[in-house]
């Protein structure tokens, strides 16, 4: 058995000296503090581009019912990835919802959206444009245009219509590139 060395009076006040005050430990567990991430900022340019998208979206008045099934494949994109999209096998990592939105503010909201999805790396969502019941004889107004906005984009490789517990012909699964 070892025997510590008293210690001096002056190594016990270099001792206090160099350690300072202490505080007894509660318990020798760690604790984590699990913070959410902080809601990225839009830089000025961040900001103009989605501008410059908004205004150079040309308006097309594509005519569609209600309950019409959506689906899009862009060129080079296999048959087996569409259909895979439209099971539904692809883990939806984020939603919008653009229900009751005018279309200037849907477009922004979209345009915003997808600009995070892919910021963060997302390669399927889920967009809820509703069937638009509401709109009386004009249509489905929200899901046309987003029909068309999509078609648009080259960062989009296939859309379709959601399976019936996802909303059906009122929303639509898109798969993003990378």
């Amino acid at each position: 058995m070892t025997r510590y060395a008293k210690l001096s009076p002056e190594d016990r006040i270099l001792f206090r000296e160099t350690v300072g005050s202490v505080r007894p430990v509660p318990h020798d567990r760690v604790e984590h503090n699990h913070r959410p991430r902080p809601e990225p900022r839009l830089s000025q340019d961040d900001e103009r581009q989605v501008v410059d998208e908004l205004l150079s979206w040309p308006e097309e008045p594509d005519e569609l019912d209600t309950g019409e099934e959506l689906y899009y494949r862009r060129d080079g994109v296999q048959n087996n990835v569409l259909r895979k999209l439209r099971r539904g096998q692809y883990r939806v990592s984020a939603v919008l919802d653009l229900h009751g939105m005018n279309v200037a503010t849907a477009r922004q909201a979209l345009l915003h959206f997808l600009y995070t999805a892919k910021r963060e790396h997302i390669t399927c969502v889920r967009i809820i444009h509703g069937k638009g019941l509401r709109s009386r004889h004009k249509g489905p107004v929200i899901k046309t245009k987003v029909n068309t906005w999509l078609r648009q984009r080259d960062d989009i490789l296939a859309f379709c219509s959601a399976r019936p517990m996802d909303g059906g012909t009122g929303a639509i699964y898109v798969l993003l590139g990378r």
